[in-house]
């Protein structure tokens, strides 16, 4: 195996990416997260730094959709600094955001700016699309169309 600094900023990304979010190892993020991670996404106050908070947003992610993958569609890398297009997909088989499972597949929209430092990921900008995921799963209704104005 080769050592981080040598992994690209894409290989980097991807790795989090399928092994981590899509197959559920938690370890990956222990090697490919810094320790002084910048995580501009709000996961709440008491949500862990580093590695730590990465692996509790797959684990709990995991708990929600037990079938849960999340597959890049596109990405574009400028010098250390990845975007990437996602899909995620489950089935909402546990609690989410406080909501009782309901047995409904979702797909989910997320965006995701990532910088890789020496094979690292130090900085996180993310972007789910959660209105999308409740009311997939029922939590909130659509809104009702109003009139059109002629």
């Amino acid at each position: 195996m080769t050592s981080n600094h040598q992994i690209s900023p894409e290989i980097a990304v991807r790795r989090l990416i399928d092994e981590g979010f899509s197959e559920g190892r938690l370890e990956v993020a222990d090697e490919l997260i810094a320790d002084d991670l910048v995580e501009h996404q709000d996961f709440g106050p008491r949500h862990a730094p580093g590695a730590e908070g990465v692996k509790a947003v797959i684990a709990s992610l995991h708990r929600a959709f037990s079938d849960f993958k999340l597959t890049v569609e596109d990405v574009s890398v400028v010098g250390d600094t990845v975007w990437t297009r996602n899909v995620a997909t489950g089935t909402h088989d546990g609690p989410f955001m406080g909501h009782a499972p309901t047995g409904r597949p979702v797909r989910i929209d997320v965006f995701d700016v990532l910088r890789v430092v020496d094979g690292k990921i130090v900085e996180h900008w993310g972007v789910p699309d959660r209105l999308s995921v409740l009311l997939q799963i029922g939590a909130l209704r659509p809104p009702v169309p109003s009139a059109v104005l002629a």
